[in-house]
């Protein structure tokens, strides 16, 4: 004998019963119990009716009105027209009573429990007829039997207690004498032994099914809902979540604890004492294989089996010297909750004694601060105990797993991921069965902690960075061209799974929480709501995405001032833009320290010398113990390229202009040209190799006019080159008289640093650098003679973006 149940969603209406009827169909070989919930939505709505008749409220009709139209049309869509009458003249039958219940708590103006479960029943009571009913025109041997006749609880309204040993008889003798191979009954409702109408509150009709799957020793418990069974974490915050195939009963109770909804609970408990394995189905995709649950699971050496949160938590906190070695305050405590009706869901009690921390729902704080206050008021008077403290807008997120007590580590693993995406425990608790560990975070935090945690355990090792990307000219375009190009080959290579986010030019913004399609980034875009970089960052924060990385790929100055801000909300940042770490040292200092305090990666190694590895191999010679004596670089690939390009045959203007439109320089190239640009650079370098250096204490001998310097716009300092173009050639003249080369050339040694235009001979290493390649000479304790030399593309679109995305594979596998 099967028993399944179907809940509120499996029967919510016609086209959804229709798919029950097909599953019923299927298994109706041997003997099957239907447990059925009330259609889906109609127990709130009968208890809304409820609550409005008992305010005299006449609004209580056209509810019941509704819930008439519902059930009628339920009907009209399910049975032939033949077989409606009878079922129709039973169902209003049955309504006109429910309307008598709720005229009676309209003239009384109250809603007493005992009233509360009469009307509420009404929701199982026609769902399961009407259900019966119609299997019974689709040629099923179904019948239908009241649930109430076979359930005997105790008095209590709206959470009663059953007596099993009365409806262990009542089932037993019911199923055993029944002719028809279907029998059809609604969950959550039964009666008291003196025939009154009572529930069997939240879960109630799982409850039922795993009441009556006990009673008759039923072959297997089938719950059927809207999931394909328990997952590895709530499938709507964690994408990646996949169905367990099977879990034991005491896994399965844990995470329904800690929030998994599919399962209530007390639901598995009848089940569990007579080893009846439970299944957990999806009504809408039958074909899934679902979530066994068993005595003992069948995965052996699986640690960590689900990840699984409360939300809506509050802690009370109950502190003070007088508490140390008094015996009596916890049974105080806890019993002064338990007599509000309190439930505890976490408890954690330091080794001290000083302080007992309980997680009880945030609904019952206020109520929880004021009772526990009045019954430890002596001792707060007298300063033996503080008042109660409370916090709220928390939540608990919970590792669960039999086989976690053998594992070493775990707990170290679980912190250490929180902890890297800056998610704050406020109290831990782990149980002496070592089959949960759970965590006390900021709700805000929720959905960060499930999919850090469950990339951890879960994903074969495989990290998700969510990339939130401003400015798209040349270098955006051909960085996010080059992740949409590698996308596969990150993901199957080196475990890393890169989405963007965010985007953002000046003039518009886009967010899309599953990934913006970057095969038609600029159609996304230039659809987007106008930029705003404050807005921008708001965003980014609210998202609160784990492995969040902000990539800047603007030269402005004011994109380069939000770096702190998000560096201090545990945001990565990745940046080609050089202001911010040739900015005041105190800044840049203040953005290296957020970065640490808040294990937040900020790379700039395209600040120096665009795709190549420069500052990534000063930092591991300063790492590895060796000093920094001199430092001799061509660090402007647009300075190179002009000036190797640049001869008798040419113009200066041409050079530079073909220098620009092949993106050499920056938008405005006077910053190229004037070596600020080379002067940012070397300061970066002098700062990475330990020394505090400003952009004044630079000396800058620049090759320029006065008056180039002195424009402020593009055309006007091209217009400065034309007229100045003898004294370049005359530059270009000497240098060839002298069988040497232009370079612009930054220098670092004994605290000082310069930069500026050179003459240099043959032989030297500079000589024959080409095209646009930078070259960086380190000299140092371990290299005082033969330097260490790094040469290559130093400008460019291309090795820029590839800089770019270089910082950000690095930050994926920190």
């Amino acid at each position: 004998m099967k028993v399944l149940k179907f809940g509120g969603t499996s029967v919510a209406n016609a086209q959804n019963i229709s798919l029950v009827k097909d599953i019923v169909a299927t298994c109706a070989t041997d003997k099957c119990i239907i447990i059925v919930s009330a259609l889906g939505g109609v127990t709130d709505t009968l208890l809304n009716a409820a609550d409005l008749s008992s305010k005299k409220d006449e609004r209580y009709k056209t509810v019941l009105k509704e819930i008439e139209k519902r059930h009628l049309d339920t009907v009209k869509s399910l049975i032939p027209i033949h077989g409606q009458s009878t079922v129709l003249s039973k169902i209003k039958s049955e309504l006109n009573t429910l309307e008598d219940l709720l005229e009676g708590a309209f003239l009384i103006g109250e809603i007493t429990p005992q009233l509360s479960d009469k009307i509420v029943s009404y929701g199982e009571m026609l769902s399961s007829y009407i259900i019966s009913e119609y299997f019974q025109h689709q040629q099923l041997n179904a019948a239908h039997v009241d649930s109430r006749t076979l359930i005997v609880t105790n008095e209590v309204n709206e959470k009663a207690a059953v007596n099993f040993k009365i409806t262990n008889t009542n089932c037993q003798k019911f199923f055993s004498e029944t002719p028809h191979k279907i029998i059809v009954a609604g969950g959550f409702i039964a009666s008291s032994e003196n025939g009154n109408p009572t529930t069997l509150g939240r879960g109630g009709s799982d409850f039922t099914a795993a009441i009556i799957a006990a009673a008759v020793n039923a072959e297997v418990l089938q719950i059927w809902t809207d999931v394909s069974g328990m997952y590895t974490a709530n499938p709507k915050l964690v994408k990646q979540a996949k169905a367990i195939p099977n879990i034991s009963y005491e896994e399965a109770m844990e995470l329904s604890h800690f929030g998994a909804k599919v399962l209530y609970p007390p639901t598995i408990q009848p089940v569990l004492s007579k080893g009846i394995s439970l299944e957990i189905k999806n009504t809408f995709r039958p074909e899934d294989k679902g979530t066994l649950i068993t005595k003992s699971q069948n995965e052996k050496g699986k640690t960590v089996r689900g990840i699984s949160h409360v939300e809506n938590i509050a802690l009370l906190s109950l502190e003070g010297p007088g508490m140390v070695g008094i015996p009596g305050i916890s049974k105080r405590f806890f019993e002064v909750l338990s007599q509000a009706e309190i439930s505890v869901v976490l408890i954690t009690q330091a080794s001290s004694e000083h302080s007992i921390c309980v997680g009880i729902s945030a609904d019952d704080i206020d109520k929880a601060v004021q009772i526990v206050n009045n019954a430890f008021e002596y001792e707060i008077e007298r300063g033996k105990i503080k008042p109660v403290i409370a916090e709220k807008n928390l939540a608990i997120i919970a590792l669960v797993g039999d086989n976690m007590k053998s594992h070493q580590g775990l707990s170290g693993k679980m912190f250490s991921t929180l902890g890297k995406n800056n998610v704050n425990i406020r109290v831990i608790a782990q149980g002496a069965s070592e089959r949960n560990i759970s965590a006390v975070i900021k709700k805000d935090d929720v959905k960060k902690a499930l999919n850090a945690l469950h990339e951890e355990f879960f994903e074969e090792n495989i990290k998700q960075l969510n990339l939130f990307v401003m400015g798209v000219g040349n270098v955006g375009a051909k960085f996010l061209n080059q992740v949409c190009q590698q996308k596969k080959y990150l993901k199957e290579n080196l475990k890393l799974n890169i989405r963007v986010i965010g985007l953002s030019n000046s003039r518009t913004m886009v967010f899309d929480e599953g990934g913006i399609p970057l095969k038609n980034w600029e159609d996304t875009l230039a659809s987007g709501e106008k930029a705003n970089k404050e807005q921008f960052f708001e965003k980014v924060n609210q998202l609160n995405y784990r492995n969040s990385i902000f990539v800047d790929n603007t030269a402005s100055a004011e994109v380069s001032t939000t770096y702190n801000s998000y560096l201090g909300n545990s945001i990565s940042v990745v940046t080609c833009n050089k202001i911010a770490c040739s900015s005041e040292y105190s800044n840049y200092q203040e953005l290296k320290s957020l970065a640490r305090t808040y294990n937040a990666p900020f790379l700039f190694e395209t600040n120096v010398g665009a795709g190549l590895p420069i500052i990534d191999t000063l930092k591991h010679l300063i790492a590895s113990g060796d000093k920094i004596l001199k430092i001799q670089a061509v660090l402007s690939g647009s300075l190179n390229f002009v000036f190797n390009n640049f001869n008798d045959q040419t113009s200066f203007h041409d050079v530079v202009k073909q220098a620009q439109e092949e993106g050499y320089t920056e938008p405005d190239p006077k910053i190229d040209l004037s070596g600020v640009d080379v002067m940012r650079k070397i300061l970066i370098l002098a700062r990475e190799s330990g020394n505090q250096l400003e952009i004044d204490d630079i000396e800058n001998k620049s090759f320029l006019p006065q008056e180039s310097l002195d424009t402020d716009n593009n055309d006007d300092f091209f217009a400065s080159l034309v007229k100045y173009e003898g004294y370049f050639q005359k530059l270009y003249a000497d240098a060839v008289a002298k069988e040497s080369k232009l370079k612009y050339v930054a220098q670092f040694e004994e605290g000082k640093a310069s930069v500026g235009l050179q003459e240099i001979p043959k032989g030297h290493d500079f000589y024959n650098l080409e095209g646009s390649d930078n070259i960086v000479l380190f000299y140092t304790e371990r290299y005082p003679n033969q330097p260490m030399i790094i040469k290559g593309a130093g400008a460019g679109a291309d090795v820029t973006a590839s800089g770019i995305f270089a910082d950000i594979i690095r930050i994926g596998n920190f």
